[in-house]
């Protein structure tokens, strides 16, 4: 599970007022919810798109702090997804996927990147 953090000043309820619909609207049906780590996330049991098995994701809400946009792609394998004659879903996966997390956390996938990479050496011991 990966947490993406909003743009400075930026909230995500401000961002996706309706954030089921907007998961509904990019992976298909909200077929329930799941705890994870004390946060309700919406489940897509069965995405539009044949690459994705499963999708996890919703507000990881912190007092105190802003709130997380919290997502879990399950993906098939590629050669499953190329075997079965959908290679060009790949690329619109990850189109959808790219654009849920420009539209909801109003980063690009490099600044995302990029931000994750200060996350991981902010974690990193001291010696």
């Amino acid at each position: 599970m990966k947490q993406y953090k909003m743009r400075r000043g930026e909230h995500l309820d401000e961002r996706m007022p309706d954030l089921k619909g907007s998961i509904e609207e990019y992976f298909g049906s909200v077929t329930g919810t799941e705890e994870y780590d004390g946060h309700e996330l919406y489940v897509v049991e069965d995405p539009d798109n044949p690459v994705f098995e499963r999708i996890v994701a919703g507000a990881a809400e912190y007092s105190g702090k802003k709130d997380k946009l919290a997502v879990h792609f399950e993906e098939r394998p590629a050669e499953e997804v190329i075997a079965e004659g959908n290679a060009d879903a790949a690329a619109s996966a990850v189109d959808a996927k790219n654009s849920f997390l420009l539209e909801a956390t109003g980063r690009d996938a490099k600044s995302r990147r990029d931000s994750l990479k200060r996350e991981v050496e902010d974690d990193a011991p001291d010696y």
